[in-house]
């Protein structure tokens, strides 16, 4: 699969109605290929993780950032289902604490960062400090942030100590996948009624969904400078269509494997010394009764 439609090219000035449709599909037209595909994505996953978990050179960091009812809980549950729950970790972050208020925004992320040979994903992540702090900007006042940064030098500041930030880590070998759902808005009003109309969804919707979709325009113009800002050569963003569940899980399950195809894994090779412990290791077990 192509990636040139979804990536976000460093540099550059992307408008989000303009240049991502939610609902483009490629030239998949049947739902039951985009599931065989899907399916083998799934297994790869499996097996790339396995040998980044015995290679521990490299960590993977998969970001995801999307309105609500975009569908990033079931893109994670669907592409991640065939990996090892003992190299994978998936940390949501909601509304800051008072701890974590009392320090740097970026705190309460580095400590959830994944270790090498571990694939880490961050369910939103500190990218909400340049989205809801800028649709909301009343949430700043809570940070306490020096009196010389005002209006837009708060933006730009954070978004180059973010690019700063995510260079650090692919330079110690963190990679960094970002993956914004692109959900329509008239997309995301069936799935609220949907979970307004039955039962069993009821807990996934609030009042304050509703409400946070009255800043709709706010919320894709702080997007587009996030995409514009920090779509970067060493943790560019891709822009994935989400009207169509299937879709969305096959586009991601392609890029992660792609990446992780890339990072030309292997397992780790032992010595000559080690191969003659096996080998008397093997004796051993072999002259048992």
């Amino acid at each position: 699969m192509n990636h040139d439609a979804f990536i976000v090219p460093p540099s550059s000035k992307i408008s989000l109605q303009k240049n991502y449709d939610p609902a483009y599909k490629i030239d998949f037209t049947e739902k039951n290929d985009a599931a065989i595909k899907l399916q083998t994505d799934i297994e790869r996953i499996a097996k790339y993780q396995d040998i980044l978990y015995a290679q521990n050179t490299y960590a993977l960091l998969i970001i995801f950032q999307a309105m609500d009812a975009a569908g990033k809980d079931s893109t994670i549950k669907h592409v991640m289902s065939g990996v090892n729950p003992q190299g994978f970790q998936v940390f949501s972050f909601k509304a800051p604490s008072d701890e974590e208020l009392d320090h740097d925004y970026l705190w309460r992320n580095m400590k959830a960062l994944p270790e090498r040979g571990r694939i880490g994903i961050f369910n939103r992540s500190y990218y909400e400090e340049v989205l809801v702090a800028r649709v909301h900007p009343e949430i700043l006042k809570k940070q306490q942030l020096p009196e010389n940064l005002k209006g837009n030098q708060i933006w730009k500041q954070r978004f180059e100590e973010i690019n700063n930030f995510e260079k650090y880590l692919v330079n110690n070998g963190i990679i960094v996948l970002k993956f914004f759902l692109n959900v329509s808005k008239a997309e995301q009003k069936k799935r609220f009624l949907a979970r307004i109309d039955s039962p069993e969804k009821n807990w996934k919707f609030s009042v304050s969904d509703a409400r946070e979709r009255g800043f709709w325009d706010d919320y894709m113009d702080a997007y587009e400078q996030v995409f514009n800002h920090t779509s970067t050569s060493w943790a560019p963003w891709y822009i994935i269509p989400a009207d169509r569940k299937w879709f969305t899980r096959l586009v991601v399950s392609d890029i992660i494997c792609t990446k992780l195809k890339e990072l030309n894994l292997k397992y780790p090779t032992v010595s000559d010394e080690y191969k003659q412990q096996l080998v008397q290791a093997r004796s051993m077990l072999e002259q048992e009764d």
